[in-house]
């Protein structure tokens, strides 16, 4: 996963289950929320859900919208799309996202 300058190791794929997200931490201590989808795509988005400040957004649904995959938070339902970050319920309002790649 990207942060700062440059990529550094979260987890081994295969300890990803499709349509489920894992929280990781950061090297400078914030949180991200890594999710493979059912497709098999890697995403990464901040963890913190912006309406409520708590750090759940791992706990999230996965689903889509015009294909696009979203993650929806476990607490108000906020969906965020997880290639933007941009909340699908609220334009204001988005989390940052994190360039993946798998090797």
């Amino acid at each position: 996963m990207a942060h700062g300058d440059g990529w550094f190791t979260v987890c081994d794929r295969g300890l990803l289950t499709p349509g489920r997200g894992v929280s990781v931490l950061l090297p400078d201590g914030d949180q991200a929320a890594v999710f493979l989808d059912r497709s098999g795509r890697v995403h990464a988005v901040g963890n913190r859900d912006p309406f409520t400040g708590a750090y759940v957004l791992a706990r999230g649904l996965l689903g889509s919208a015009g294909g696009r995959p979203f993650v929806a938070s476990p607490l108000l339902k906020q969906r965020f799309d997880l290639a933007t970050g941009a909340c699908l319920d609220d334009e204001d309002v988005s989390v940052p996202v994190f360039a993946v790649r798998v090797e």
